[in-house]
């Protein structure tokens, strides 16, 4: 499944635009640097936030987990000129060279970088999102959904990444499930069953949920 998986992903990417050159260096340097380089976005969903962004527009975007910024670039191709995209993320360690991106991207004036934690961060946030982007802490996922819904406008869109786990929502029989697969489990049953939103599931590298709010 692995190897059949890769052969699609590689083919996927051949008919997918080029990633920009500023992300393809950030693809290579945290592949080369950088610790757990699996938690970037990378060429095809990269291109699939961007997407999603150039169709909305949207005038204001919150991401949780900035990681190396690669996917908070994709998320402010959409962005309109006078809009703000929010990120936060814990690991100050990255802070430095995540600016450096986005000042080589010319967008510095356009990105709220927060350090610390989101579950802190989120509710001193006044603003009505367009787009919020999950991917973060596997265990608080369903906790970042509650803080976030009510600051999403009507017709907005959250994009959750990660929700198929390396397919261990899928367990094999007599298989336990760890608590970040229930987590994500848990996380997707919730939304599944809300009624304020719509949502499909994008099996697209690891899973992408895709929400819209009523």
């Amino acid at each position: 499944m692995d190897l059949l998986y890769s052969v699609i992903q590689a083919y996927a990417e051949r008919y997918t635009v080029a990633e920009p050159p500023l992300l393809a260096t950030i693809n290579r340097e945290t592949h080369a640097s950088v610790p757990m380089p699996r938690m970037l976005s990378g060429h095809l969903q990269g291109r699939v936030l961007a997407t999603f962004s150039q169709m909305l527009r949207p005038r204001r975007i919150l991401e949780i987990g900035t990681y190396t910024g690669y996917s908070a670039l994709c998320l402010a191709e959409g962005l309109q000129e006078a809009g703000i995209l929010y990120t936060i993320d814990n690991n100050a360690a990255l802070e430095a060279s995540v600016r450096g991106y986005f000042a080589q991207a010319g967008i510095e004036h356009q990105v709220q970088y927060c350090i610390g934690q989101a579950l802190s961060i989120i509710p001193q946030l006044n603003e009505e999102f367009d787009l919020v982007f999950i991917d973060a802490d596997k265990k608080n996922y369903t906790h970042y959904y509650d803080l976030v819904l009510d600051r999403v406008r009507s017709g907005g869109f959250i994009l959750a990444d990660n929700v198929l786990w390396k397919g261990k929502v899928v367990p094999q029989e007599g298989q336990p499930v760890d608590k970040q697969t229930q987590a994500i489990i848990d996380f997707s049953t919730k939304v599944h069953h809300d009624p304020r939103v719509e949502n499909v599931l994008f099996p697209i590298r690891d899973g992408l949920m895709v929400l819209r709010k009523k």
